[in-house]
């Protein structure tokens, strides 16, 4: 494999940045690591496990490297899927494996509703589809609310409603949203407004991610085996849940991925999940289905 080489793709609104870790003697398809709102850098410990295939990592727009060319506050799924279209298209390499996780996984299923013939294994990780679950309007109040307090209150206050919401096991009440606020310092995070708000969580993608409501019938018939995922220490958890309910709508099942949401991180973010188990059932799922 060589080193890893940065490079840039103009797409309507944004620059993406891109990472090739290329290996020219593989016959393996290209694999495919995405995120949202989380980037390229998530992904430094999963590539390392897939030494023996070119692997792309790139950051969505918005995020990280990837900044907006024009003045929109928020990004879409199908904005998304578009950048992501470009980008495999521009990769020049034919049907490509995925390994997308949280709203990577949403944006990536709202690819191959829409250009399947570039995809031929997608794993879905725990995309966190509200929009599914049984509790849909308590838990869309939620994510809608976490963006209002970002919009009126700034960074910190939003993120702690942000890191309760993930976290929360089982249904959301009615008045899930309407609950005293948390301390924004209980989870070391700032208390004071600094003014900006272009988080890429809670100000561009929480409520378009969250409130997407996905093609099935285009999924279902779509040619890429579609396997979506969902870890084993995050049941109950609302990204685990639609990842049940996404799979339910496609009549498949879960398959179980060592960890919580973030069991492929080996330090990134300062987060250590179960990466090398992780990265073994990642290969055996996507080798089962060459």
């Amino acid at each position: 494999m060589t080193e890893l080489q940065t490079h840039t793709l103009d797409v309507p609104g944004a620059v993406l940045h891109y990472d090739v870790r290329r290996n020219d003697s593989s016959t393996a398809p290209v694999l495919l690591l995405i995120g949202s709102p989380m980037g390229a850098s998530g992904f430094g410990t999963l590539a390392g496990h897939f030494a023996d295939r070119t692997v792309v990592t790139y950051d969505p727009r918005g995020a990280e490297r990837s900044q907006r060319t024009d003045d929109a506050s928020g990004s879409t799924p199908d904005e998304h899927a578009d950048d992501l279209y470009r980008l495999i298209s521009a990769l020049d390499a034919g049907p490509v494996d995925i390994f997308a996780s949280s709203g990577g996984a949403v944006n990536a299923l709202a690819l191959v509703a829409r250009h399947p013939e570039q995809v031929r294994t997608l794993v879905a990780h725990e995309p966190p589809v509200a929009q599914m679950l049984p509790d849909r309007e308590h838990a869309l109040a939620a994510c809608r609310d976490i963006h209002e307090t970002y919009q009126r209150s700034g960074l910190g206050p939003a993120m702690a409603k942000f890191i309760t919401l993930v976290n929360r096991q089982g249904l959301f009440e009615a008045d899930f949203a309407e609950q005293p606020a948390p301390n924004p310092a209980d989870f070391g995070l700032p208390t004071e407004d600094d003014g900006s708000r272009n988080d890429p969580v809670v100000g561009q993608n929480i409520v378009s991610c969250t409130h997407y409501q996905h093609d099935v019938d285009a999924l279902r018939a779509a040619s890429t085996r579609i396997i979506v995922a969902a870890g084993t220490e995050s049941e109950g958890q609302m990204a685990h849940r639609a990842a049940v309910a996404v799979a339910e709508r496609l009549g498949t099942t879960p398959v179980a991925f060592p960890g919580d949401h973030a069991g492929f991180l080996g330090g990134e973010y300062g987060i250590t999940g179960q990466p090398d188990a992780f990265a073994a059932t990642l290969r055996q799922v996507i080798t089962a289905s060459a």
